[in-house]
C-alpha cells in the first residue's frame, strides 16, 4: 500500500515544489496549507472513487485524465505567461489562493480516483489506503515546498516558467498514461 501512495504522490510532490518557487519567503504555516490541501485531497478521491464503485465506473473513469489535463494545462499556460509579462503588467501566481491550490489539489489527485474506484472492484476495505495515501502525500508536499523554496532561489524569474512546463508536462503525462 505504501508504494501505490508514493506513486501517487509523485505528481503532488513535483507540483508542490514548484509552489515552494513561487513562494518569495516560505513559512511553515504555508508549506502546511500546501500540504494539507494535497495530502487531504489525495486521501478524498480515493474515497470518492470507492465510493463510486462499479456503478459510475464507466462515466468518470474516460474523462478523469482530460480533466487533470485541462487544469494543469491552464495553469501551466498562466503561470508561463505571467513570467512573459513586463513587471508593471505581472501578476504572480500565487500557489496559497485557494482556488489556485484546489486545482492543482483535483488535478494532481485524479489519479487517486482511479484508484479508489480500483479498490471498490477488489472490494478492499478504503481506510487503511487513505489514510497512507493522504499521510505519504502531505509529508511529501510538506518537504516539497522546501526544496523548492530553496531551489528556486538559484534561478530567480525563469523558474515560472519552468514550473509551467513541469506542470503542463505532468498533464501530459496523465492524459498519455491513461
Amino acid at each position: 500500500m505504501c508504494l501505490i501512495g508514493f506513486g501517487l504522490a509523485m505528481d503532488a510532490f513535483a507540483v508542490s515544489i514548484i509552489s515552494g518557487i513561487s513562494l518569495k519567503k516560505c513559512k511553515i504555516r504555508y508549506a502546511f496549507k500546501i500540504a494539507l490541501f494535497f495530502g487531504g485531497f489525495q486521501a478524498i478521491m480515493p474515497l470518492i472513487g470507492w465510493s463510486a464503485g462499479l456503478s459510475f465506473r464507466n462515466y468518470i473513469e474516460p474523462y478523469s485524465h482530460w480533466v487533470a489535463f485541462l487544469i494543469l494545462l491552464f495553469i501551466g499556460c498562466k503561470m508561463i505567461f505571467e513570467a512573459t509579462v513586463t513587471r508593471e503588467e505581472k501578476k504572480k501566481c500565487e500557489p496559497l489562493n485557494l482556488l489556485v491550490l484546489s486545482g492543482l489539489a483535483i488535478a494532481t489527485s485524479i489519479d487517486a480516483l482511479a484508484v479508489g474506484i480500483g479498490f471498490s472492484i477488489l472490494n478492499l476495505n478504503i481506510v487503511e489506503p487513505i489514510i497512507i495515501i493522504g499521510l505519504i502525500t502531505f509529508t511529501l508536499s510538506f518537504i516539497g515546498v522546501y526544496l523548492g523554496e530553496r531551489f528556486g532561489i538559484l534561478f530567480g524569474n525563469r523558474i515560472d516558467i519552468i514550473g509551467g512546463v513541469i506542470l503542463i508536462l505532468i498533464g501530459f503525462k496523465i492524459l498519455l498514461k491513461s
